[in-house]
């Protein structure tokens, strides 16, 4: 699916405050029970860890990263999103918060993907066969690549990624205080 580039750089630009309000919009509208909350919990805690694992092999903009999760898909912080992202529709309980992050993900996240993958493709050595080996978003089951740095906690913090880690904890704090009343 390609989108024009200007959409994909306005979305890039505004993704942040976008994702606040869907946030805001998710937690007005979710109709969270306990249990929606545990089950969505631990379908998004995987999401975030995916996220964790994915921050520590990325040294954004200065090497193509091929281990640790990029070995099996080329974006997998985004999986990771997309996972949290369903894992707190799950938690949500409600139709509509499951619409809001799906057109979300495809309207902010999938331009966004591609055009990093533009500018990846410009700066990075490599990329356009790591491209061709290394699927998008479905990761495949083998590494097409072995080897490599493994995980490193320097590059998790460097990459903030914590603060995925303390948002996804504060939402599911809120859903969990919601479905107690």
């Amino acid at each position: 699916m390609a989108f024009p580039k200007k959409f994909a750089e306005f979305v890039a630009r505004t993704r942040v405050v976008a994702g606040f309000i869907v946030i805001g919009l998710f937690l007005w509208l979710s109709t969270p029970t306990l249990e929606s909350v545990a089950v969505g919990g631990a379908v998004g805690l995987i999401g975030v860890l995916i996220r964790a694992w994915a921050a520590g092999h990325l040294a954004k903009n200065q090497q193509l990263a091929t281990s640790g999760p990029y070995a099996h898909v080329r974006n997998p912080l985004y999986v990771g999103t997309l996972i949290a992202g369903i894992g707190f529709g799950v938690a949500g309980a409600h139709w509509a918060i499951g619409a809001l992050l799906v057109a979300f993900f495809i309207l902010y996240y999938l331009p966004v993907v591609e055009e990093e993958e533009r500018h990846l493709a410009k700066i990075l050595p490599g990329y356009d066969e790591y491209r061709e080996k290394t699927p998008k978003l479905l990761p495949r089951l083998s590494p097409a690549y072995v080897g490599g740095p493994g995980f490193r906690r320097d590059l998790y913090l460097r990459n903030q990624e914590y603060q995925a880690l303390i948002g996804y904890l504060l939402v599911l704090a809120v859903l969990a205080v919601k479905a107690s009343f």
